[in-house]
Parts: C-alpha cells; sequence; structure tokens
C-alpha cells in the first residue's frame, strides 16, 4: 500500500513538471481576456530554469524551480501583458470593470439605484424605507399611496467590501463617490380589507427629482402590497432542511436551518423570499404556502430523553412544528422554540454519560418581562466536547439528537473512531486552484488524502473517503455522503488561492475552517499542531459559511494546507516526501486532540 501510494504521489508530481517540460514558457492563470474588478492581478506560471522572464519589457523574480506570480496593476479597461521567455512569448489582454458609480452631474437618478428593485409585500403600518442615488444638492422625494415621503441626503456615505477582503487584508469601509437619498414612512395604515383579500398591491413607487429647475420622475423597478392582517399566508418547509438567513438574498448570513415540516406565519415578502414571523427569511421555493384563519402556535408541557444506538434522543411534543434556533457553546447547548408557550411541570430526563442537566425558561426581554412567546432549553455537558447533533421533525414533535462519544479501543489510539476524509474539489469540471505549472488543486488534495488515509488505518481509525478517483461531485453531495455516515470527525481537504488583489508571491502558509463551536477545538489544535510540527507559515483560524463545514452531525472543518499560487509553497505543496510528512503530521495531530477530549 505504502509503495503504490508512493508511486500515486511520484506520477502527480511529473504530471505537474510535464507542461513546463513540453512548454518552458506557461500562464496558469489568469486566462487571456480576463475581466476583473480588482486594481491588480496576479500573473501565475513557470518556465525552465535557466534564462529570464520578463513582462512588458521588465525582468520580474522567480522561484528556484523556475515559478513566476508577480503582481501587476491594471487601469481601468483594458490591459495588454506580454510575457517573454527566450524567443516564447504570451499576450494577454485583461479588462478591468469600475464598481465605482460615477457621481452624476444630470438631472437623473443612478441606474439601478431606486428601492426597492423587485417586488415586496409588508404588514399594514410597518415602516418602510426609500433609498436613490441622485446629483448633489437635488430635491428628492417619493409618492406612494397617496403620501409623499421626502429623502434626505446622506453626508457620510460608506460602502462595506465583501467577505473576501478579511482574506487579503484589506477589510475596511470605502467612502462612497455618490450621493444616496433615504427615507422612511408607514404607508396606508388605514386600508380595509375584504374577507378573502389576502394582499392589496399599492403599485410602484414614484420618485420625484429636482435640480436647477428641472424635475425628473421615475418609478422603482419593484411594486409594494399590503399582506392582509387577519387572511393568514403560512409557509410549511418542505426542504429537509430550509435555509433560514438573517435577511432576503443569499448574501445574508444563515441561520439555524429550519426542520421539514415547520410552520410559520409569512409577515413579508421580497423578490423570491419570504418573511416568517420569528425573524428568519427562507426561500419560497423551500415552502408549501396555505391560508389559515390563526398563526402557527403550540403549547409544551413535556420533555423525554432517550438512548437510540450512538445518539442521546430528547423529544418535545408539540400541537405544530415550530421555528428553531440553537447556540452552541463549549460546555453548553441552547435550544429556542418560537411561538411556543410553557406549561411545562415535568420533565422526565435520566442520568447519562453526555448530559449534566437541562434547565429551561421563556425568553425574556433586556427589561425582564416576557418578550415573546417563546421557549429556551439549555444542555450542560458532562464531557469536554460535544461530538454532533441533528434535529427533526417526527409529526408535530421535534427531535433533537446528541451524538455519543466515540468508544476508543485501547489496542490502537484511533481504534473505534470514524473518520471521513473529503479530497476537496475533482473531475475536469472542477479542479479548484491550480498551481504554475497548471497542476490542479484536484489531484494534489486527493493524492495527500489517500496518504492521510492510510496513516489514520495505521493508528486505528475506519476511514470513509468522498471520493477515491475524478468523481464529479458536488458541495452538497459531499454534504449528504457526511449526514449518512454520521462519522466521528469530518475534514476536508484543500489548498488555497486568493482574489485578484492578493498577493501570490508574499502570501502562503496553513489555514482552518469552522462554523459550528462543536468543530471550533479541533480547527484550532490541527492548525497549531501543523505549523509547529511542520515549520509552516499560518494563515489563520477562520470561522467560515463553508458547505463542508456546516454539517452538525460530527465535528467538520476544512483545512487549507498551503498556497497553489505561491512559487515556493507550490514547490512544497508537489513534493512526494513533504506530502507524506504532512499526512503522518496530520494524523498524529488527530491522535493528540482526541486524547484531550478524553
Amino acid at each position: 500500500m505504502k509503495q503504490i501510494l508512493g508511486l500515486t504521489a511520484m506520477i502527480s508530481l511529473a504530471l505537474s513538471s510535464s507542461i513546463s517540460a513540453e512548454q518552458p514558457l506557461y500562464v496558469a492563470y489568469p486566462p487571456d481576456d480576463h475581466k476583473t474588478t480588482s486594481d491588480r492581478i496576479f500573473l501565475i506560471g513557470t518556465a525552465a530554469q535557466e534564462g529570464e522572464v520578463s513582462i512588458n519589457g521588465q525582468v520580474i523574480p522567480r522561484s528556484p524551480a523556475g515559478h513566476f506570480a508577480p503582481t501587476v496593476r491594471l487601469q481601468l479597461g483594458e490591459n495588454t501583458f506580454i510575457l517573454r521567455y527566450k524567443n516564447q512569448k504570451i499576450k494577454l489582454n485583461i479588462t478591468r470593470i469600475s464598481t465605482e458609480a460615477t457621481p452624476l452631474e444630470t438631472v437623473s437618478f443612478l441606474k439601478d439605484s431606486l428601492t426597492p428593485s423587485e417586488n415586496i409585500a409588508i404588514l399594514p403600518g410597518e415602516l418602510v424605507c426609500f433609498s436613490a442615488i441622485a446629483p448633489q444638492k437635488a430635491t428628492v422625494s417619493v409618492k406612494l399611496a397617496g403620501q409623499t415621503i421626502p429623502l434626505s441626503s446622506q453626508s457620510q456615505s460608506l460602502e462595506l467590501p465583501d467577505n473576501k477582503a478579511v482574506l487579503t487584508g484589506q477589510n475596511q469601509p470605502i467612502k462612497a463617490n455618490t450621493v444616496k437619498y433615504q427615507g422612511c414612512g408607514v404607508i396606508a395604515n388605514n386600508l380595509s380589507f375584504s374577507a378573502d383579500k389576502k394582499i392589496l398591491d399599492l403599485g410602484k413607487p414614484e420618485y420625484q427629482l429636482t435640480l436647477n429647475n428641472q424635475t425628473l420622475t421615475q418609478n422603482a423597478t419593484g411594486q409594494i402590497s399590503i399582506l392582509s392582517p387577519t387572511q393568514f399566508e403560512i409557509a410549511e418547509v418542505i426542504a429537509e432542511e430550509g435555509t433560514a438567513r438573517t435577511g432576503p438574498s443569499t448574501d445574508n448570513s444563515r441561520l439555524t436551518p429550519l426542520p421539514k415540516g415547520t410552520r410559520a406565519r409569512i409577515i413579508g415578502r421580497q423578490g423570491e423570499f419570504l418573511r416568517l414571523d420569528y425573524g428568519g427569511w427562507i426561500k419560497a421555493n423551500e415552502t408549501r404556502i396555505t391560508t389559515e384563519p390563526i398563526p402557527p402556535n403550540s403549547l409544551i408541557r413535556s420533555a423525554s430523553s432517550r438512548q437510540v444506538g450512538d445518539w442521546l434522543e430528547v423529544s418535545f411534543p408539540l400541537q405544530t412544528p415550530v421555528p428553531i434556533t440553537v447556540k452552541q457553546e463549549d460546555q453548553s447547548f441552547t435550544l429556542t422554540l418560537y411561538n411556543t408557550t410553557a406549561q411545562t411541570d415535568t420533565i422526565r430526563f435520566n442520568d447519562n454519560a453526555l448530559i449534566s442537566r437541562m434547565d429551561w425558561q421563556p425568553v425574556l426581554s433586556p427589561l425582564g418581562e416576557k418578550a415573546q412567546d417563546a421557549v429556551q432549553y439549555t444542555f450542560h455537558f458532562k464531557t469536554k466536547q460535544q461530538w454532533g447533533y441533528k434535529l427533526r421533525y417526527d409529526g408535530t414533535t421535534l427531535v433533537l439528537s446528541f451524538k455519543n462519544p466515540p468508544q476508543l479501543q485501547s489496542n490502537l489510539p484511533l481504534s473505534g473512531l470514524n473518520i471521513l476524509i473529503d479530497p476537496g474539489h475533482g473531475s475536469q469540471n472542477d479542479l479548484g486552484a491550480k498551481g504554475p505549472t497548471g497542476y490542479p488543486e484536484k489531484d494534489v488534495t486527493l493524492v495527500v488524502s489517500k496518504l492521510l488515509e492510510a496513516e489514520l488505518i495505521k493508528r486505528g481509525a475506519s476511514v470513509f473517503m468522498t471520493r477515491q478517483g475524478d468523481e464529479d461531485l458536488y458541495p452538497q453531495d459531499r454534504v449528504k455522503m457526511i449526514n449518512k455516515q454520521e462519522p466521528d470527525l469530518s475534514i476536508s481537504i484543500h489548498y488555497n488561492a486568493l482574489p485578484d488583489n492578493g498577493d501570490a508571491i508574499k502570501t502562503k502558509g496553513v489555514s482552518t475552517f469552522w462554523y459550528n463551536p462543536q468543530a471550533h477545538s479541533l480547527a484550532v489544535f490541527l492548525h497549531h499542531y501543523l505549523v509547529k510540527t511542520l515549520n509552516r507559515p499560518s494563515y489563520g483560524v477562520f470561522w467560515n459559511n463553508l458547505a463542508l463545514t456546516r454539517p452538525t452531525v460530527a465535528p467538520s472543518v476544512l483545512l487549507e494546507l498551503g498556497f497553489m499560487i505561491n512559487p515556493e509553497e507550490f514547490e512544497w505543496i508537489v513534493n512526494p516526501q513533504e506530502q507524506q510528512k504532512l499526512a503522518i503530521t496530520l494524523a498524529d495531530g488527530i491522535v493528540e486532540w482526541v486524547k484531550l477530549t478524553q
């Protein structure tokens, strides 16, 4: 087995060098005619070691193996770069696209700046806000349903960078060079609904702009509607896990997923999203919508627990499946049931090896009075480590399951432990990042994952691999495997890259990513263990909303074991001896972390 894995690693290294041998000058990134919004970009490639490589006549530094990744500045519009090596030439055309809105000088609104840009629905009496981008010193107002709301210019309008900015150290607000006008009001507060009317359309807001004695009127693209206060629309989650968010777009943060069957009143709409009465937003296509005379609410009187295989199940009988959220901490776990009123006198919770105590209380406001119909249950753990949880509705009974700690055997350090390894990317449709030679991330993750698999088996673990070759797997396919296997640990193996405005030469190192608190200690421990033992740079430990870190059935982490795009680190990444050393160190790190959990 070891000889086969060693041969695989040697083949991978040969493949990584083949492009360089066949074509001395090669550019792996960016492709020709690349478009970007960044003001700079790195050019990643390689050439034979002897000789010089130049970009637009300027010789660039290269690694001992001949790889390069210089950063070049980009002007707005088209940029042309000529790379030369001996008698070879590669021409790259790169277009920088502006993301900054140009200050307006004419009597007009900035295109697509009027809100709402998509249809929205709100409750009667609810505050609604409007905004537009217009020239300085203009007078702007909006008219809807017979009301006129003046909009005020904002003296300090800031734009936030996207989430990738934290990866390049440029995570600072940027002052906008345009003027935004904003205002809020209560629209059509005294509308009358007929008995069978569920929604009233108010039409599209009409904006008016006046400047230099010129007036312009223009409608927003989205219209506003008012939901009936008595004809309640109910959303029932039909997805296995409904994706709840803090707002009506996929850019908004995720909340605790809603189990299939969850029912809640719809109190707002925006585009394809529904706002539910407990505060979360969900896509309409993940729900079935009905109309009912009363909103879903439930009493709760009792709770009980039982052991089922490797799991401790806690059951909460309800009258209807209600929305929930989860808060997980090192030694506790809090479950909140919304639209629920407690009538609890008796709870059966037998002593067990996992939970020391369960407490409950109604949700209170900061002043101590009851804030809403919601009940919280807090579990206090006996163990140092939480090994996973899952939630489901069995009819109208909510079932919360906690994973019992693995039963380790004494003969080998990981005997009794089930570990899932996910080699990142795979197939010709998902190469991942590419190194200077064009060698794809998908190949090196598979080589290292197989080496790690062998090392974990030596230490007694049972190992499941999400792929053994070039299987074409989406992230959700891998997540389904994790949920089906219910391993004790889930580890996803990756190698890193950067956004266009990063520095591919200076940036290197190992990083780890976690999402659920039960995975935090594993992520931090493995990160520091790898950095110290292998004497590698640290790129950092990150909380990150990644598909392979979100599963709750096990502590799930994603490792970025180095930067494919860094010319020097790439040589470490594809070195067979270093790959073997990495696998051994990672397996040893898991052993040491497991010891700490006992």
